[in-house]
């Protein structure tokens, strides 16, 4: 594994005196504008071309397993809003349109911030109806406008930030009257320090966890846009929804890139616990054990770093098949969403376990993993709502719209449990008769979600017995999904509650031997700032810390009559 393949194209940056300041007293509207100084500095190291971005070449696919979303996952969000949505969907329309390459390399080198603006705060998922509108004017130009104030772009950070910011933005086009279905326009936001006329951003408040980033609600005033702001053509498309899917397509990549950065994450955690639960110690001076000696401290840690080496698996053969352009686009979105699905999944799970057994050091944001869970909180629901998605799919695959590339080995526990469900939710569909009916919305919606993950989980499954990862770690892997549904498998597999607990410890006793070669593979401790991995760090941690001290005295014995209580007065009332 681990970072084989995958060049710290970052690491250098490591020193510089972006990444090195100390931020946990720092100001958030301070934080939030050292993340945009660190986004560009992590987009230029890796010199991103147009042709990176049109053909998904590896360098595309790095940036997202970089691992320096541990250290600010807002540059990152940037990152990938930048490159992936903005800069990607322009760069779609360069070869009929090459007047539009100076603006998509002005992105790639950071000479603008770009954004990409699709959500509206009154329609969510709903992005069929959107509100904003783009207008056709007898001059040829557009009116670029926001109806209501549900029609408000949100989250998007359009707030003016040191360069000139400009933003793909999708609206309803209007020609002589006629909706004409949804197009991407090019708008100028701001110049860096002042908004441009007729664009307003309302700064909310900021996340509770994360790297702070000034998300916003960003609405239009009748903005006026030249003819070549459009992206697309003026003519109403034969299907409006095919359009909308098409137009947005740089979606369904953030759906899959967004679900590589769980990787970096869940190493970070297997490291942190590791390392952490070495130096603590229990015991007296004569008799010191580390707490990674209890099987108790051993599970999660063991757990997340068997889960990083399928996910990596399965992160490379999903790469391979959403990049193949001879595969259904369909299917292509689905592998994208399944892979998300479970990615986020397991980060999340590795986050809270891990953080939990480090006690009340586990809490605290300069360590790391809290703040990590709270920005993957924000990439499930980021391209792509991993419960909408999953909503989609799985009613999809029940009418028999397409199907999913079939199990290399079906046998398998998880194969078994994948075709168990599936076939569970197709009787129940066909004894209703229809799919689109109020039973449907009871018995069906809320079952998707673990039907999508256990797709996963067997694709996951297969990659990685075809990668060759160790077998200690996929029967951990095993071990750990059959626990997500206990149920199923006493009743279908025969594996009642004694064999699968048994499963799981002999797997533990397995991979426990390796895990120290197994964190060392990962290869993220560089990149690790939590003051708890090691006594050198704690210490200089503690050396930077706020100091109060005084002179002041206090009796805590001093007579009622200075604290102003009357003991016989607070003993008659009790």
């Amino acid at each position: 594994m681990s970072s084989e393949g995958y060049p710290r194209r970052t690491a250098r940056l490591l020193h510089t005196d972006a990444f090195t300041k100390p931020t946990h007293s720092m100001d958030l509207d301070a934080r939030a504008m050292l993340s945009y100084a660190r986004a560009k500095a992590a987009g230029l190291s890796y010199d991103m071309m147009v042709e990176d971005l049109l053909s998904l070449t590896p360098k595309f696919w790095q940036l997202h397993n970089d691992p320096l979303v541990i250290l600010d996952g807002a540059a990152i969000t940037l990152l990938t809003i930048q490159f992936n949505l903005c800069a990607g969907t322009i760069a779609r329309y360069c070869r009929q349109r090459p007047d539009l390459l100076p603006l998509v390399d002005d992105f790639l080198r950071f000479r603008k911030h770009g954004q990409f603006m699709l959500t509206e705060v009154g329609h969510g998922l709903d992005i069929a109806n959107i509100e904003t509108t783009a207008t056709l004017l007898p001059s040829g130009e557009f009116i670029l406008h926001s109806p209501t104030p549900s029609s408000a772009k949100f989250m998007p950070p359009t707030m003016p930030a040191g360069l000139p910011c400009v933003a793909v933005v999708f609206a309803r086009l209007i020609v002589g009257g006629e909706e004409r279905g949804h197009r991407p326009f090019i708008v100028p936001l701001n110049d860096g320090k002042q908004m441009c006329a007729g664009v307003s951003s309302r700064l909310l408040p900021y996340r509770g966890g994360p790297n702070p980033l000034p998300h916003a609600l960003t609405t239009f005033s009748n903005v006026r846009l030249p003819r070549t702001a459009l992206l697309g053509s003026l003519e109403k498309p034969a299907n409006i929804h095919a359009n909308l899917m098409d137009i947005i397509w740089r979606v369904a990549i953030g759906t899959i890139a967004l679900g590589c950065v769980a990787l970096p994450l869940m190493q970070c955690y297997a490291t942190i616990g590791t390392m952490y639960s070495l130096r603590r110690v229990v015991g007296g001076p004569a008799r010191r054990t580390p707490i990674l000696t209890f099987r108790t401290q051993q599970a999660p840690i063991l757990t997340v770093a068997a889960n990083a080496y399928v996910l990596q698996a399965f992160q490379r053969w999903a790469i391979g098949r959403f990049c193949d352009n001879r595969v259904d686009g369909r299917v292509r979105h689905g592998i994208a969403a399944i892979f998300k699905s479970v990615s986020v999944q397991h980060s999340q799970q590795g986050a809270l376990s891990v953080s939990e057994r480090c006690g009340a050091q586990g809490l605290f944001a300069h360590n790391q993993m809290t703040c990590l869970h709270n920005e993957m909180r924000g990439i499930a629901i980021a391209e792509g709502d991993v419960l909408g998605l999953a909503i989609r799919l799985i009613n999809e695959i029940l009418i028999d719209r397409y199907e999913m590339p079939p199990s290399t080995n079906p046998d398998s526990l998880l194969a078994r449990h994948e075709a168990g469900l599936l076939s569970d939710l197709r009787e129940l569909v066909r004894d209703l008769g229809q799919h689109r009916c109020s039973e449907v919305n009871r018995l069906v919606l809320p079952y998707c979600q673990p039907t999508m993950e256990a797709i996963g989980h067997r694709m996951a499954y297969d990659a990685a017995v075809a990668a060759g990862v160790r077998p200690c770690l996929i029967d951990l892997y095993v071990a750990q999904v059959v626990k997500l549904d206990p149920a199923w498998y006493a009743e279908h597999a025969g594996l009642g509650k004694r064999a699968q607990q048994e499963m799981e410890t002999r797997a533990m006793d397995a991979v426990l031997p390796i895990l120290g070669e197994l964190v060392k593979e990962m290869d993220v401790f560089p990149y690790v700032t939590a003051p708890i991995v090691s006594d050198e760090r704690w210490s200089a941690f503690v050396d930077e810390l706020k100091v109060f001290r005084g002179n002041a005295h206090v009796d805590p014995l001093e007579s009622r009559s200075r604290l102003g209580l009357d003991a016989e007065m607070v003993r008659s009332h009790l």
